[in-house]
């Protein structure tokens, strides 16, 4: 092979995929084929109770955020179960569950059913992701040591799957919608039927499960200091990038282009497609994990200073998207750079036990400050819906929070790296 076609592999979705094993090849499949189904579903769900249901905006609002809650606020105790019953079963509880759930959706007529059938389909995702997360960390430490791929860039990948489900799963719903929001929902439970038959039958059963506390998991992070503080600086990564659909939306009011929204969305997603594999392969070569992490937090801050300072004024209308767009090019490649190294770290500061509860625990951790800070950030925004000199204040406010947490985080990895040499 020559250095061109390392270099083509290397940057290649399909090509990296090929180097890999079943097992590592149906994990990131599944990521994709979770996002296709979920994504042809949620994104419409608040225009079909809306419009064929004739929900109240009060009832609207209580259904996305008991969806939001029972899947982030539920994903610490998804990994316990993960770490107590194994990733298999899981897996398995998880699409079975999520299946459930968009019947009972396809069928709803009235609220109480609505919520029944939201509730299913968040708690799906947190029986069902940490322990995919954890089983891929296991994947990517013997992957590694074979020399086959990072586990970092291994993660890559997997935001890459998801990035390209998340893509297809709005295209197809678009189309489905056209026709019957209950179809749209019965698609998507024949595609995690699909997936539930795939791990049956591909999943390997692995070692029985050890009989301990189905908690102790939890009394092993509540013991890591260390990972406590990792937690806590993380978490202002998803309230940053949770910006996406509470920030971007005002900044493009502010400029009278809300039109532009799903533009904005695509294009972070083209973004991921297209560079989150060479940026890994590239952050890895030149920074290293502990300069990585803290560098993406880096850029999630210089998003909201960037806006922060465009904000007072009125541009011309044509670079009157230009904060907007640059928004979402710094946040994403903010996230880019800091995901999967921070993924790659969790079993280290894991010490490689009982990952399903620390990947949960770091989502609901994340979860938590989005549920806690999106509100503040929410009153905020208001000074920002129309040029002044008081627009700057909400954006100066976001960007100290990924400021401080990465801050946290340089410090945490400087730390750790000087352990590690040291041992």
């Amino acid at each position: 092979m020559t250095a061109a076609d390392t270099r083509r592999g290397r940057w290649s979705l399909l090509a990296r995929l090929a180097v890999l094993p079943g097992l590592a090849r149906l994990l990131l499949l599944t990521q994709l084929a979770f996002n296709v189904g979920f994504y042809l579903v949620v994104p419409f769900l608040a225009t079909h109770l809306a419009d064929d249901l004739a929900m109240a905006g009060w009832a609207i609002g209580i259904v996305l955020g008991v969806r939001t809650f029972s899947q982030q606020g539920m994903f610490a105790i998804g990994g316990a179960l993960a770490d107590r019953f194994g990733v298999r079963p899981a897996v398995l509880a998880g699409c079975s569950v999520r299946i459930a759930g968009f019947l009972v959706l396809a069928a709803a007529g009235d609220f109480a059913t609505v919520l029944v059938g939201t509730v299913l389909i968040g708690l799906a995702a947190a029986l069902f992701s940490p322990a995919v997360e954890s089983a891929l960390a296991v994947q990517g430490a013997e992957l590694e040591e074979r020399g086959v791929i990072s586990r970092t860039e291994l993660f890559g990948l997997f935001a890459v799957c998801g990035e390209v489900g998340a893509v297809t799963g709005p295209l197809l719903g678009a189309v489905l919608l056209g026709v019957d929001f209950g179809l749209t929902c019965s698609v998507a439970a024949a595609v995690f039927a699909v997936v539930l038959a795939t791990h049956a039958w591909w999943l390997p059963r692995g070692p029985h499960a050890e009989r301990r506390p189905l908690l102790a998991g939890w009394a092993d992070i509540a013991r890591n200091r260390t990972f406590l503080v990792f937690a806590a600086g993380y978490s202002a990564y998803l309230l940053s990038y949770n910006q996406l659909y509470l920030a971007l939306p005002v900044e493009l009011g502010r400029v009278g282009a809300d039109w532009a929204l799903g533009w904005m969305f695509a294009l972070a997603a083209a973004v991921v497609v297209v560079g989150q594999l060479p940026l890994a392969a590239w952050a890895r070569n030149r920074f290293g994990a502990h300069r990585a992490l803290p560098l993406g937090f880096g850029l999630l801050s210089l998003a909201f200073v960037v806006v922060a300072g465009f904000s007072p004024w009125t541009l011309p209308s044509g670079l009157s998207l230009l904060p907007a767009v640059l928004f979402v090019v710094l946040l994403t490649f903010g996230q880019m750079l800091a995901v999967p190294v921070a993924q790659d770290l969790v079993p280290r500061l894991a010490g490689g036990r009982n990952l399903g509860s620390y990947y949960g625990f770091l989502s609901s951790a994340g979860g938590l400050a989005v549920l806690v800070g999106s509100g503040v950030a929410g009153g905020l925004l208001d000074l920002a819906a129309s040029p002044g000199p008081s627009a700057p204040v909400p954006w100066s406010v976001l960007a100290l929070l990924p400021a401080v947490g990465g801050l946290t985080l340089l410090v945490l990895a400087r730390r750790y790296s000087n352990e590690s040499r040291s041992h």
